[in-house]
């Protein structure tokens, strides 16, 4: 019959249903996926990491960015009255010089007594006001000398101090905030000379 199928021989692979099913390859019979070359997908993760890594650098650099601009804020309000207070410094020196000018047997005198108080209040309310912005005294009497806070002006033979202890103080030091606004001039101990012999008996 004209429509009929003639069986396929023995051993012989089926044919085609249809001519549309005939013309489609047999490894394409599945819908096809859109997969990424191995390659490719390499390269992506490459770019990723790298946009990573700069977006970490640029986080990184605006924190140091911003603790170095609070740092320099914070400097400059401890350090913005550096010069000033460096000026006030010799006020203050002419105060105590007045205060210890004034021999002990006249202090009692009633016009010599009245000035010392005012003078004597007059150092205590600026050392007040540098307190309250952090300009402080350097320890020296008695303490090791330290080239970060004192300055050396003479040294005196002494058998009964260490060399390099500070026995005299000519003029306070000061430091603001931990940093050195002026520098303690001082007098250091030395060891005795070789040799020498004590004439004082």
């Amino acid at each position: 019959m004209f429509g009929s199928k003639k069986p396929a021989p023995e051993g012989a692979p089926p044919a085609p249903e249809t001519v549309a099913e005939a013309a489609v390859p047999a490894d394409a019979a599945a819908p096809a996926e859109e997969a990424v070359p191995a390659s490719r997908e390499a390269e992506l993760e490459a770019e990723l990491g790298k946009i990573k890594d700069q977006l970490l650098r640029t986080l990184a650099e605006a924190e140091n960015a911003r603790r170095r601009s609070e740092r320099e804020m914070d400097d400059a309000r401890k350090f913005a009255v550096s010069n000033f207070a460096r000026e006030l410094l010799a006020v203050s020196d002419n105060l105590r010089r007045a205060i210890e000018a004034v021999p002990a047997d006249q202090r009692d005198q009633a016009a010599i007594k009245a000035m010392l108080v005012g003078v004597e209040a007059t150092e205590r309310q600026l050392i007040a006001a540098f307190d309250k912005f952090g300009i402080k005294p350097i320890e020296a009497m008695g303490l090791p000398f330290d080239a970060n806070f004192h300055q050396v002006m003479f040294e005196v033979e002494s058998a009964d101090q260490a060399p390099g202890t500070i026995v005299q103080v000519l003029q306070n030091g000061y430091k603001i905030a931990d940093r050195l606004l002026r520098p303690a001039l001082v007098g250091t101990a030395k060891a005795p000379a070789a040799g020498q012999v004590d004439t004082s008996a």
